[in-house]
């Protein structure tokens, strides 16, 4: 038996151990044959640093099947909860499948993702997307969660989501004025209603649903029952709505 060989089998053993919670069998190495152990794997990475890759790519991989398992098992314990009849909708109100986009108006991955959606709804026209504020990135994504909200109470919310995405990501009332009055909103009505306290229940119940979904960034978004962080191109963005429809 070759010194690998003795090592793979004993690193095995080391492994069955752990997983069985039997850490007296990884311990019945000698300190001599654990140095034999430690030594070996240094040489085959040194020799063939594909092994560590493959390991890394192996525990990714892992990591996100059970991520995937998580997020699957929150969607469907959420139910209907995770849309409102008053979250803004894009697209086909009546689709066939909805992509449930959870975004922050400062983040530059949710910026680089909405003309990508743009470009989804207009070749795909049985779909609905539901927006989901989340103001995560400070003071200014608050100010602008708060602005589209307020828009929505005129019927303005896609107008002034388009608006503000184009808005400089540390986004100023006096650049939120501007961008209201361009797309034709009442500035004053806007303002006023930003402060409602319906808007920060609005932001404070996505926060919310975030934390059950373990969301840890934006964008996120949910096709059907899978959960996919950070932006994503056209083609990804059509091979989940098909899987969605396959059910």
């Amino acid at each position: 038996m070759t010194r690998l060989r003795r090592a793979v089998l004993a690193l095995g053993l080391t492994a069955g151990a752990l997983s069985f919670n039997a850490p007296a069998r990884a311990d019945s190495f000698t300190p001599d044959q654990r140095a034999e152990i430690i030594a070996i794997i240094r040489e085959a990475l040194r020799t063939d640093p594909s092994i560590l890759r493959d390991a890394v790519s192996a525990m990714q991989a892992d990591e996100s099947a059970r991520n995937q398992a998580s997020a699957r098992a929150a969607i469907a314990k959420l139910g209907d909860q995770l849309i409102s009849p008053t979250d803004p909708v894009s697209g086909n109100p009546k689709g066939d499948v909805t992509i449930v986009e959870f975004f922050d108006t400062r983040c530059p991955y949710c910026r680089r993702l909405a003309p990508v959606l743009t470009e989804f709804l207009r070749q795909d026209r049985n779909v609905r997307i539901v927006h989901k504020d989340l103001p995560i990135l400070g003071p200014a994504s608050v100010l602008g969660s708060k602005a589209l909200l307020a828009a929505q109470k005129q019927n303005g919310y896609e107008r002034m989501r388009e608006a503000v995405m184009k808005l400089p990501p540390d986004t100023t009332m006096a650049q939120l004025e501007a961008a209201a009055k361009q797309v034709g909103l009442d500035w004053a009505k806007l303002s006023h209603d930003m402060d409602d306290p319906s808007v920060q229940a609005r932001i404070d119940q996505n926060l919310k649903l975030a934390r059950v979904l373990d969301i840890q960034g934006t964008p996120a978004l949910i096709i059907g029952q899978q959960l996919i962080p950070g932006a994503v191109d056209l083609n990804d963005l059509k091979e989940a709505v098909a899987a969605a429809r396959k059910g």
